[in-house]
């Protein structure tokens, strides 16, 4: 499918800017409808990198984050595919470039945001709840055995230790520490803004990004593309395909299974956007 837009687009003339559109909450959760990994996204990332005629690959980002791990793994494969092919990156921000979203647009040369965008959350945050008041009131007893002290830590039905926070807080320091030389490395001099501010897991309006260095300048994706390539310049959408079954359900093959799983995910990814409050 993908192979077959790209020849089609060879025949036409005229400059051309694959889209890469990134929308969602970041992890690879079965059944999911949308949402960002790079299961999805691989094809979508080859198929623009690989169009002879492209003038540069544009990242469409509406994220409020999600795994750090997926993160990285997509922008380390668009910053290679980049130096291989020597294309520029533009990232232009939607609602939202949030943690993980935008870890995301840090993969691009240069990034735009809406005035109102909302841009940063540098940081790593964990959260869970627990239930050992709960059980306890209803006369439960909780069971588990384990090979090792800290195989059950964070068990949300027995109370939390002071081991399992020490190995929690080492654990994010370890990806905080990732994230924040990803964002030296790849903004580098034009930050005007102390580590201080900048690395509190705040976020700021798209305006302020700008201001402080986090992002290059206010713009939209049509108006900047029609202004560097011309009238004529074609956006083409690369997105993942779904099947057949995935159209028509929007799920996967096992429907019950899918219709729980993307019923909970549906639910984390509507909390990840309420923290920022959209």
């Amino acid at each position: 499918m993908l192979k077959g837009l790209r020849d089609r687009l060879l025949r036409r003339k005229g400059p051309v800017v694959p889209v890469i559109r990134m929308s969602g909450a970041i992890g690879a959760v079965p059944g999911r409808r949308g949402g960002i990994d790079m299961q999805t996204l691989a094809g979508p990332i080859e198929a623009a990198f690989s169009n002879r005629r492209a003038k540069a690959v544009a990242l469409s980002i509406n994220s409020p984050g999600g795994s750090p791990v997926q993160s990285s793994l997509i922008a380390s494969r668009i910053r290679r595919l980049a130096a291989e092919k020597e294309l520029p990156v533009i990232a232009f921000v939607e609602d939202i470039a949030a943690s993980g979203g935008y870890w995301l647009a840090l993969a691009a040369d240069e990034i735009f945001v809406d005035a109102s965008s909302i841009v940063g959350s540098i940081g790593v945050i964990s959260a869970g709840f627990g239930f050992t008041e709960a059980i306890a009131r209803l006369g439960i007893e909780r069971r588990a055995h384990t090979t090792g002290p800290a195989k059950g830590m964070f068990d949300p039905f027995r109370p939390e230790s002071e081991a399992d926070v020490r190995i929690l807080k080492e654990l994010q320091g370890d990806i905080f520490a990732a994230f924040r030389n990803h964002v030296s490395e790849r903004r580098g001099p034009a930050i005007r803004a102390g580590d201080e501010e900048l690395f509190s897991g705040r976020v700021w309006s798209g305006s302020r990004a700008v201001e402080l260095g986090l992002a290059d300048a206010i713009g939209d994706l049509h108006g900047e593309m029609r202004r560097r390539f011309g009238e004529h310049v074609r956006l083409v959408a690369l997105n993942p395909r779904r099947s057949w079954l995935q159209r028509r359900l929007g799920i996967g093959g096992d429907r019950q299974g899918d219709l729980a799983r993307s019923l909970v995910a549906t639910i984390e990814e509507r909390l990840l956007y309420n923290r920022f409050g959209l």
